[in-house]
């Protein structure tokens, strides 16, 4: 499911993010090509390196990038992947975000969704302004 894109609070991204989103972006795909539980043990691996916790605002802006470098992209280009792809553009920066998998079952339909968080919660996604909190339930969180 592709949801809209709400632009970040702040800057547009700089050059670097742009960059390392296009590469992540590039790495999600090829990694989403393999079972995923091959994907997920790299993510797990790459979650264990001394990396720094983004500000919300950079970690928005990290998922923005990916989100731009998937707008190019002729295939699929949804949550799944630009998540990824956000995941590896924040630890090719130095930073960590977590990647996360999971469903929401209210209003039917069910819904599946994925996104990355830091500490403070949900980056650069649209839903995290509702009314009543974030509607996922986590199924993975890496």
């Amino acid at each position: 499911m592709t949801l809209p894109v709400a632009p970040p609070a702040g800057p547009r991204p700089s050059v670097t993010q742009r960059l390392s989103g296009t590469l992540g972006f590039a790495a999600a795909v090829l990694l989403l090509r393999l079972p995923l539980r091959r994907t997920t043990a790299l993510v797990r691996l790459l979650h264990r390196l001394p990396l720094r916790e983004p500000t919300p605002a950079r970690a928005a802006r990290i998922v923005q990038a990916a989100r731009s470098a998937g707008a190019w992209w002729p295939g699929r280009a949804a949550c799944l992947e630009t998540s990824l792809a956000a995941t590896l553009a924040a630890t090719a920066q130095g930073y960590r975000l977590s990647w996360c998998l999971g469903v929401r079952f209210l209003p039917p339909p069910r819904v599946h969704h994925a996104w990355v968080e830091t500490t403070a919660g949900p980056a650069g996604e649209p839903e995290t302004a509702l009314p009543h909190g974030w509607p996922y339930a986590t199924a993975l969180r890496i």
